[in-house]
């Protein structure tokens, strides 16, 4: 029998991952089935439970990859110099994942999916953890952007980076909430809002209030 290559492999566990998303973003986690998923990806069961052996693992492995591709986004850009501005980091890796990944009305489908992943940690302990380590590893990625923003005098020393960082990924949380939710909102309204932000200043004068 000939032996099936890693490519092969790699290949049929992508149009698993991939049907399964489209399934679960259309119907929700609850009520798409793992037969739901055999439908879509178009294989047997035995194919499609060599690689996960049910809708739990087929939601971690989702998930983890989200955070995986995310993170790899921020660490490359801590490494440039000088960094990118927030607006310029979050509209890139916003983009990649709602636009260029996604066509159409299905972003809104792909948004309510990443927001189905967060709700689901709230009963299942496993995931709970994915979600757990995948924000840590942001924090500390985005962490250490915000120290390059201070290194190369674009930012104030007197905030502490992981409170930026925090901020910054709420952003892009609160972002992708409202795509979920309403659907129609461009990254390029991110940008602009983010830009619009970083340009006030205080007049002088004026001290800030708290």
């Amino acid at each position: 029998m000939a032996r099936v290559s890693q490519e092969h492999l790699d290949a049929r566990r992508r149009q698993i991952l991939d049907g399964a998303a489209r399934c679960f973003a259309r119907n929700g986690f609850h009520a798409t089935s793992m037969q739901d998923v055999l439908a879509e990806v178009g294989l047997s069961a035995g194919a499609v439970y060599r690689y996960f052996r049910g809708k739990e693992e087929l939601i971690g492995a989702i998930a983890t990859e989200a955070f995986a591709g995310i993170r790899s986004a921020f660490e490359e850009a801590s490494r440039a110099t000088p960094p990118p501005t927030p607006d310029v980091l979050l509209g890139a890796v916003l983009r990649l994942f709602l636009e260029e990944r996604i066509e159409g009305a299905d972003r809104q489908a792909f948004a309510r999916l990443i927001v189905q992943v967060w709700t689901e940690t709230l009963r299942n302990e496993q995931l709970a953890g994915t979600l757990s380590e995948g924000y840590h590893g942001m924090r500390v990625a985005w962490t250490r952007l915000v120290t390059a923003y201070r290194e190369n005098g674009l930012l104030r020393a007197d905030v502490p980076s992981d409170h930026v960082a925090r901020t910054l990924i709420a952003t892009a949380q609160g972002f992708i909430a409202q795509q979920a939710l309403f659907g129609d909102v461009s990254v390029e309204v991110l940008e602009d809002g983010l830009r619009g932000l970083m340009s006030m200043s205080m007049p002088e004068g004026d001290v800030p209030i708290g």
